[in-house]
C-alpha cells in the first residue's frame, strides 16, 4: 500500500512538474492590464533609501534601518501607519515615504490625499498640505511649506491652512501657465519650478492662442462632442513661452525678459543656489543654435549669456545645469558636442574649466554628488552600449572610477559621503537585484533579489547577436526570441517588431535582452521573435542617431534590410512567412517597410502610425525634418501617401480615437491614399483611448493583433 501511495505522489509531482516546464501563458498573464500579469512580473519586494549614511529598507509598510557593515543586521524603526497615529488620522493612509538623503530629522511622507513632514525625534506631523480638489501638475516647495498646482489653465499655491492664493488669473482658455511646454520635448517634464528657499516660483506661461485648433472627437457622450486640443503642425505657427517668477512675500509677478523671436524654446530651467538668477537653454526654433542665459529672478532682466552651442543639424538640451555641491560658482552642463553627450565643468562667468567625461560612449544619467562636493557620480553607457554602469568623477583632478562590474542595465542610489551605494540592476539572466557596494573597496554584497517568475518553466529563449549596418561598418544590435520547442530542422514565421526612431533602444542587457510579453506570446506560438535597433536610435552618439536627418524611414529602413537579410539566411526561418509590426513611429517604420520592400513581407500591423510628417508637431518633426517648406523632397520622400499603391501585404492600421501625439488624420489620410490607388489596408479603432491602449483594453490590443498574424502570416 505504501509502495502504491509513493508511486502515485510521484506520478502527480512529475504531472505537475510537466505541466509547469510546458506552460502555455495566456495575454493577461504577459501584458500590463492583465488579470494576472503581476505573477509574472519579476519585482525587488525590498525598496531602499539612503538617509544620511545610513541605509533604510522598505518591506512593504514596514521600515528597516541596515547596518551597512554587516547587511544582515537589520532592525526595525516604524511602520507606516504609526505616522497615521501621530498626527495624520484624518489624511489618508501613508503610501509613501521619503527620507532625507542630508539625513535631517524631517521625513516626507504621501497619501492618495496629500502630503505631509513628520518628526522622527518627537514622533510627530509637523504639517500636512492635502491636495485640492481638481489640482493638478503639483509641486510641494523645499520643506514642503507649500504647494503649487493646476487648475484648468491656471497656477495657484496653497499652505498648510488650505488657504488658496493664485498666481495666474488667464480668462482665455488658449494661454496655460504651471504646465510642460513645448510637447515635453528637450527633457521638459513640468512647469512649475521652486527656489531653493522656497520663496520664488518660476513657471511657464504658454500662449497658444495663434496655434490652429485641432478637432478631437469624444463618441462617449449622447451626441458627440469636440475637445479640441492646441497642436502645431510642422511649418505651421508655434505656440509661444515666458517664463513668470512669482515672489511669495511680495505677492509680485516678474517675467523674464527673453526677447525677440517669440517663437524658440524656453528649455532646462534652472536656479542658482542663492536664488538670486535663472538659467534658461534657449533654443531657435531651427534647433540648430543654443544659448545659456541667465536673467536676475527679481527683475526679470536679461544677465548675459554664458556660452552658446551650435550644430549644422540640430542640438538638443536636455538637462537643466548642476550646481557643484559647495561651490555655487561652478556648474555641470551636459553637452553632445563632441558627438557624446558627456559632462563640461564650466564656472559661472560661462568659461569652460574642463570635459570631466569623454570617450566613444554616453553619459546617460547623472546621479548627484556626495557630501564634500569631491565627486559626481553617475551613469553610462561604457564599456558597451547595451549596459548600464555606475561610474564617479572627481570635479577637481576629473579621475574616473568605475563602480559596478557586473554586466547589466544598473541604477543607483549614494549615501550621503559617497562611500556606499545601493545598485538595483537586472540582466538577460537575472531578473532583479540590489547589491550594496562599498565604493572604495569595491566590495558588493547582495541585499535582496527578484524571484524568477520562469524559473520552473520552459521558456522562449532569448538570444543576443549584432549584424552589420547598410554602411557595413557599424554594428547594430538584435534580441531573437525562438519557441521554447526550437527545432533547427523546421521552417518558423518570423515577426519583426520595431521601433526604430530617436530616443530609442530597444536591445538592452535587462531580464530577458527586454523582451516584453508579446513576445514571449508569439514565440509559444511558434513564431520567432526578432527585434533589432537601428541607425537613428539613442545611447551610441551623434553621428549614428542623427544619419536619419532630413530623410527620416530611408537608412532605417536599410538597416532593418540588414535584418531580413540575416534572417533569409537561416536554415530554420520560413522567407515567405514574415510579419511586421510596431507602433508610434515604429508604426511609421511597419508601413514604411511594406510599402519600400513590397515583396518581402507577408503581413504588417502598424499602430498609431505617422504616415506623413507634415501631419506631426513642430518640435519633434522640425528637429530632425526641418520645415515641408526647407526640405520638400525629404518630406516627399518619406511620405507613405504617395507610396500606398506599393501595398502588396496584408496591413492592419490600429489607432487610437482620441490620440492627441499622433493625430488620427494620419492614418485617415492613408486610408484615402489607399483607396485611391486601389489597396486595401485593414483598419481597427480603439474608442476613447489616446495614443496607446491603457487597461484591460491592452490586452484585447494584443490579442487582436496576434489574431492578424494568424490569420495571414501563420
Amino acid at each position: 500500500m505504501r509502495k502504491h501511495i509513493i508511486f502515485i505522489l510521484f506520478i502527480a509531482f512529475t504531472s505537475v512538474l510537466f505541466a509547469q516546464q510546458n506552460k502555455q501563458f495566456t495575454l493577461d498573464e504577459l501584458i500590463p492590464g492583465g488579470k494576472s500579469f503581476y505573477n509574472y512580473y519579476p519585482r525587488i519586494v525590498e525598496q531602499f533609501q539612503w538617509h544620511g549614511n545610513e541605509l533604510i529598507m522598505f518591506r512593504e509598510d514596514s521600515v528597516f534601518r541596515v547596518n551597512t557593515l554587516d547587511p544582515d543586521e537589520k532592525d526595525f524603526a516604524f511602520r507606516f501607519n504609526e505616522i497615521q497615529r501621530n498626527g495624520n488620522e484624518k489624511n489618508g493612509n501613508v503610501s509613501n515615504v521619503n527620507f532625507d538623503r542630508d539625513g535631517g530629522d524631517n521625513l516626507i511622507f504621501s497619501t492618495s490625499d496629500g502630503t505631509g513632514v513628520y518628526d522622527l525625534k518627537t514622533g510627530r506631523v509637523i504639517s500636512y498640505i492635502g491636495f485640492p480638489k481638481n489640482s493638478a501638475n503639483r509641486e510641494f516647495s523645499p520643506g514642503n511649506a507649500y504647494l503649487a498646482y493646476t487648475k484648468d489653465n491656471n497656477l495657484y499655491i496653497t499652505d498648510g491652512t488650505g488657504k488658496e492664493t493664485a498666481i495666474s488669473s488667464e480668462e482665455n482658455k488658449g494661454i496655460v501657465c504651471g504646465r510642460a511646454v513645448h510637447r515635453d520635448e528637450f527633457g521638459i517634464k513640468g512647469g512649475i519650478f521652486w527656489s531653493p528657499d522656497g520663496n520664488k516660483l518660476a513657471f511657464y506661461r504658454m500662449d497658444e492662442t495663434m496655434v490652429a485648433d485641432y478637432p478631437i472627437v469624444d463618441i462617449s457622450t449622447r451626441i458627440a462632442t469636440e475637445k479640441s486640443i492646441k497642436y502645431p503642425m510642422a511649418g505651421e505657427k508655434s505656440h509661444e513661452v515666458t517664463i513668470g517668477v512669482y515672489d511669495i512675500k511680495t505677492g509680485q509677478t516678474v517675467y523674464l525678459k527673453t526677447g525677440e523671436p517669440k517663437e524658440k524654446y524656453l528649455t532646462n530651467v534652472a536656479w542658482s543656489p542663492d536664488g538670486k538668477f535663472i538659467y534658461v537653454a534657449e533654443l531657435n526654433r531651427e534647433q540648430n543654435h543654443l544659448k545659456m542665459n541667465r536673467y536676475y529672478a527679481g527683475s526679470g532682466d536679461w544677465d548675459k549669456t554664458l556660452f552658446e552651442e551650435t550644430h549644422p543639424k540640430y542640438v538638443e538640451p536636455e538637462n537643466p545645469v548642476l550646481f557643484v555641491k559647495n561651490n555655487p560658482n561652478q556648474f555641470i552642463w551636459q553637452s553632445e558636442r563632441d558627438g557624446f553627450n558627456h559632462l563640461y565643468l564650466y564656472d559661472v562667468s560661462g568659461k569652460l574649466l574642463k570635459q570631466l567625461t569623454k570617450g566613444d560612449w554616453e553619459v546617460t544619467d547623472v546621479v548627484g554628488f556626495d557630501e564634500k562636493g569631491d565627486h559626481l557620480f553617475f551613469i553610462s553607457t561604457n564599456p558597451t552600449p547595451i549596459d548600464r554602469h555606475a561610474y564617479s568623477v572627481n570635479v577637481k583632478s576629473g579621475k574616473i572610477n568605475r563602480l559596478t562590474t557586473v554586466p547589466g542595465m544598473h541604477n543607483i542610489a549614494v549615501s550621503r559621503s559617497g562611500r556606499y551605494l545601493v545598485s538595483r540592476y537586472s540582466s538577460h539572466d537575472n531578473p532583479g537585484e540590489a547589491d550594496l557596494i562599498d565604493t572604495r573597496t569595491g566590495k558588493a554584497v547582495t541585499l535582496a533579489s527578484a524571484r524568477n517568475p520562469f524559473a520552473a518553466i520552459n521558456m522562449p529563449p532569448a538570444e543576443l547577436g549584432t549584424l552589420k549596418a547598410d554602411d557595413d561598418k557599424t554594428d547594430l544590435f538584435y534580441r531573437m526570441i525562438k519557441p521554447a520547442d526550437f527545432d533547427a530542422g523546421k521552417k518558423y514565421p518570423v515577426v519583426i517588431y520595431v521601433y526604430g526612431g530617436p530616443h530609442s533602444q530597444m536591445v538592452q542587457n535587462r531580464w530577458r535582452y527586454g523582451s516584453g510579453g508579446w513576445e514571449t506570446y508569439m514565440a509559444q506560438k511558434g513564431y520567432i521573435v526578432f527585434v533589432m535597433d537601428n541607425r537613428g536610435t539613442t545611447y551610441r552618439g551623434r553621428d549614428f542617431e542623427d544619419i536619419t536627418y532630413r530623410q527620416l524611414g530611408v537608412e532605417e529602413a536599410k538597416d532593418q534590410m540588414r535584418g531580413v537579410e540575416f534572417l533569409k539566411s537561416l536554415p530554420y526561418v520560413d522567407a515567405d512567412r514574415l510579419g511586421i509590426h510596431g507602433w508610434s513611429y515604429g508604426g511609421f517604420m511597419t508601413i514604411n517597410m511594406l510599402l519600400r520592400y513590397p515583396d518581402v513581407f507577408k503581413v504588417g500591423v502598424a499602430g498609431g502610425p505617422v504616415i506623413d510628417w507634415k501631419y506631426y508637431e513642430v518640435m519633434y518633426g522640425e528637429r530632425y525634418m526641418d520645415t515641408p517648406q526647407e526640405n520638400p523632397d525629404g518630406y516627399r520622400e518619406a511620405s507613405l501617401l504617395n507610396k500606398a499603391g506599393n501595398l502588396k501585404s496584408r496591413l492592419l492600421i490600429i489607432h487610437g480615437d482620441e490620440d492627441p501625439v499622433v493625430v488620427l488624420q494620419q492614418s485617415l489620410q492613408f486610408l484615402k491614399s489607399s483607396i485611391d490607388a486601389g489597396t486595401h489596408p485593414d483598419y481597427f479603432i480603439y474608442p476613447g483611448h489616446e495614443h496607446n491602449m491603457v487597461g484591460r483594453d491592452r490586452v484585447h490590443l494584443h490579442e487582436h493583433i496576434t489574431r492578424y498574424f494568424e490569420d495571414f502570416c501563420w
